[in-house]
């Protein structure tokens, strides 16, 4: 498995005008006895909002966890662009309710990249974490237990969490499943703005409302790609039959 930072050039499958910041083939992932990815290979458009679309099992949430690099490919190629650790913000139900952290707590997590977990973090360190509280309107919650608030709370918490990495690649697991509506467009809307300011966007989501609003889109079904493209392209009617007839 070769992993690569250098620069990675446009090529048919990135939208006019963008560069990839992914570009991965073959690749192949999964846990012990089961292999989940195969034989997978896509790009991820540098500053777009890539949504990966398939029924559970399809391989979603494996594939974020290899672009995170939090989960070891077994076979194939992945060329990133920048040398920044992408930030990953993993499902709410990942995150236990009983951990006894506060939302300012959760959020300074996001520094360990840089710090690790036992070095005191800097005026600097403070400044980014006021920023992504500031930035997903919760610095009034930085204070309370991340297990008491409802769900849009407990998820923004998380993406602040992903910002105070400062990245320029974020990667989401389904960010706004089970939310309520005025949770849903205020997380679309933040990371719309997040591209303007420079950010590769990378959600796996249930939603074909989110997903058809993206700029590009991979689809999975059983572990390997179905599409890819933009999604008025992949996401047809006859496509998706085809893909979910398998459940």
């Amino acid at each position: 498995m070769k992993i690569m930072f250098n620069k990675v050039h446009s090529s048919p499958a990135s939208p006019p005008g963008r560069t990839a910041h992914l570009s991965f083939s073959g690749l192949c992932a999964g846990y012990p006895g089961r292999l989940v990815l195969r034989e997978i290979s896509a790009e991820i458009p540098k500053l777009a909002t890539t949504v990966l679309v398939g029924p559970n099992g399809s391989g979603k949430s494996t594939l974020l966890g290899v672009l995170a690099g939090v989960i070891h490919p077994t076979s194939g190629d992945l060329h990133r662009a920048g040398g920044r650790r992408p930030a990953f913000v993993p499902q709410r139900g990942a995150v236990g309710d009983t951990l006894p952290l506060t939302v300012r707590q959760t959020v300074e997590m996001g520094r360990w990249g840089d710090r690790g977990p036992w070095r005191r973090l800097t005026r600097q360190d403070h400044a980014t974490v006021d920023a992504a509280l500031d930035r997903l309107e919760i610095r009034d919650l930085a204070a309370r237990q991340l297990g008491e608030l409802s769900g849009g709370q407990r998820q923004r918490a998380l993406i602040a969490q992903g910002l105070a990495q400062e990245s320029d690649l974020l990667l989401l697991d389904e960010p706004t499943t089970a939310l309520d509506p005025e949770s849903r467009e205020r997380i679309g809307t933040l990371l719309t703005a997040l591209v303007a300011d420079g950010v590769t966007v990378v959600q796996a989501t249930h939603d074909l409302t989110v997903a058809r609003a993206a700029d590009a889109c991979l689809l999975l079904q059983d572990g390997r790609l179905a599409g890819q493209g933009h999604p008025d392209q992949v996401l047809t009617t006859s496509a998706l039959a085809r893909v979910w007839q398998t459940l």
